[in-house]
């Protein structure tokens, strides 16, 4: 028995293979992969934050949720880093992937947060990094290129991020 591709053939194989690729999972970037660059509005209203606008420093990209436990534990611990490194030479940025802004921006002022954060409700961003776990956050090098990621936060992780941003910081001399 002989089977012919007619056009409906065609078209649902189309179809499946087309559902297939939506579906699919994206592959989560890694140390090495060229960071996505992005423009999201602030979650403060005060304009958007874009990731090209950091090129030539050392940027640690935070993904975090007001209903995340470990996002809520590091986000003090990130405050006090952002402050111990140069801005001209460093950046540290969140992107909120929170529906309800005001948790969010409530959360950020209990823990007396001043970096800035994107808003991306809809997760777009969480989507083009291929986000497995909150938080997760990224080391970027002034190429743009991710050189560490870090999953989930737990007691003393800010130890070996600070590490992981001074010899960074070195090597970008």
């Amino acid at each position: 028995m002989q089977l012919r591709c007619t056009p409906r053939r065609w078209r649902a194989a189309g179809l499946l293979l087309a559902g297939w690729l939506l579906a699919a999972p994206a592959l989560a970037l890694e140390a090495g992969d060229v960071a996505p660059g992005f423009r999201a509005p602030r979650l403060d209203g005060a304009g958007e934050l874009a990731l090209a606008d950091m090129r030539g420093k050392v940027v640690f990209v935070d993904f975090w949720a007001s209903w995340c436990a470990p996002c809520q534990k590091s986000m003090p611990q990130l405050a006090a880093l952002q402050r111990e490194f140069p801005a001209e030479r460093f950046a540290l940025i969140g992107v909120n992937v929170d529906r309800d802004a005001p948790a969010a921006k409530k959360l950020l002022a209990k823990h007396g947060v001043t970096y800035p954060s994107a808003a991306d409700p809809e997760g777009g961003l969480p989507a083009r990094f291929g986000l497995e776990t909150m938080p997760t956050a990224y080391l970027i090098d002034g190429d743009g290129v991710i050189r560490y990621v870090h999953r989930g936060f737990r007691d003393g992780d800010i130890d070996e991020l600070r590490k992981r941003i001074h010899a960074l910081l070195a090597e970008q001399k």
